[in-house]
């Protein structure tokens, strides 16, 4: 595993860790009427840090004794199967395709009871996939199995992807990096998702320069470190 990304694993008692675990009380207090199973985790640009935000929700999730699965559904620029240190060879893809089931496409992360479904065989046309009657049976078909399902997608501005599986997710959290994302960009992600009428959980501020900030301002600027070593 990635030390840098898998701070909740790594370091579990820092403040970063802490707050990860702030945002998953808030996800599980957002809505009284019914359970956040399907969450669709996105950014408005590349490198926001979605992937490692996804990744660790993922672990404190799995580590409340929740049975945790994190998919892959980024086709163009996968990172998952790097953050975990496991092979991509079959993933998401190809369960959709239906060239393998589903038992051989989930991997063991060694994180109790986390999984993981990396992106798999990169499609010609990945956008066409995801938004198939099949992705949306999967999906139904894991909410049976898990109680938890974290789904990282691309960037929303640059593709259709991340609206198209908002559409099945209970919640959509939307990334954005402190003084690198585009204010415009950033304003635009969030009319895309509400254009679909996507159940915005909240923005999650990363990358935050709090080299002023006395404590906490360790805690922000060792983030920002870690993210600049991707």
């Amino acid at each position: 595993m990635k030390v840098s990304e898998l701070i909740t694993i790594t370091k579990p008692l820092s403040p970063i860790s802490e707050s990860y675990r702030t945002l998953r009380t808030n996800i599980k207090f957002s809505s009284v009427d019914k359970d956040i199973k399907v969450i669709v985790v996105t950014s408005s640009g590349p490198g926001e840090g979605k992937s490692t935000t996804a990744s660790n929700l993922a672990v404190v999730m799995a580590q409340t004794g929740n049975k945790t699965v994190i998919i892959d559904c980024d086709q163009r620029k996968p990172r998952l199967h790097k953050v975990f240190n496991l092979s991509n060879e079959r993933g998401i893809s190809d369960v959709l395709a239906k060239e393998i089931k589903f038992e051989d496409a989930i991997q063991d992360t060694g994180v109790k009871d986390l999984a993981i479904i990396t992106s798999g065989t990169k499609p010609p046309n990945p956008a066409e996939l995801l938004a198939s009657g099949a992705m949306k049976e999967f999906l139904e078909s894991l909410r049976e199995k898990y109680d938890t399902i974290i789904i990282d997608t691309p960037p929303i501005v640059a593709v259709t992807d991340a609206q198209l599986l908002s559409r099945y997710a209970d919640g959509c959290i939307l990334v954005v990096a402190s003084e690198q994302a585009d204010r415009d960009a950033a304003m635009k992600a969030r009319e895309l998702l509400e254009k679909v009428d996507a159940n915005m959980l909240g923005v999650v501020l990363n990358k935050v320069d709090g080299s002023h900030k006395g404590y906490y301002g360790a805690y922000y600027s060792y983030y920002a470190e870690e993210e600049e070593k991707k």
